[in-house]
């Protein structure tokens, strides 16, 4: 895995692809970035956003000078973000970058033509946002966290330090059904293996 720097700087170099190439096709136009957020900006700013800014500073990218970030926040009210994706494409942005299952689909089904970066998620194959993860198809594209195996080798630690457990609770994120259930079903196949009972916990 890389650290955040790396991370932050891989999608910062991919949008700044992105938007050179539109900027190459419209001379005059600063490139635009779009970043849709299923969540409220933090403030002071997250060490995920301030280190994305400085990959891009550190690439000659100075926001407000030489590119335009248009930041777009549902506030935790998911319904939100349809409408919120349709205002990035109204303002013509260059990329869209997104961090979550929903805002992702939200912007897929915005635009089929602006460049959609996912910024982290999980199985996107599995939920349906891409065709492949060696060929992504359509308009998206960018990185995940997938790690086969993962929840087991989770409950197997959880196992090992808390050795009288059995059943364990496992707390679920509602906002992306797809992500979750797959997760779930994931988790649930290891713990049949492992000895435990898992009880499901939305948050």
């Amino acid at each position: 895995m890389t650290d955040r720097r790396t991370f932050n700087r891989n999608v910062a170099l991919a949008l700044v692809a992105l938007a050179t190439t539109a900027r190459a096709q419209q001379k005059t136009k600063t490139p635009r970035i779009g970043i849709l957020s299923p969540i409220a900006p933090l403030s002071p700013p997250s060490p995920n956003h301030e280190a994305f800014r400085q990959a891009l500073r550190e690439l000659i990218y100075v926001e407000g000078r030489t590119i335009e970030i248009d930041f777009r926040s549902a506030d935790g009210k998911l319904e939100r973000l349809p409408v919120l994706a349709a205002e990035l494409v109204r303002l013509k942005v260059d990329a869209i970058v997104t961090n979550s299952e929903g805002a992702i689909r939200a912007a897929k089904d915005a635009t089929t033509i602006i460049p959609i970066i996912m910024a982290v998620t999980g199985d996107p194959v599995e939920t349906g946002l891409i065709a492949s993860l060696a060929r992504p198809g359509e308009n998206i594209t960018g990185l995940t966290n997938l790690a086969s195996g993962l929840n087991r080798k989770r409950l197997e630690l959880l196992k090992e330090v808390v050795a009288p457990a059995t059943r364990i609770a496992v707390l679920r994120y509602p906002g992306e059904p797809v992500r979750s259930v797959v997760e779930w079903n994931d988790a649930q196949a290891a713990a049949a293996t492992l000895g435990l009972s898992l009880q499901s916990v939305e948050v």
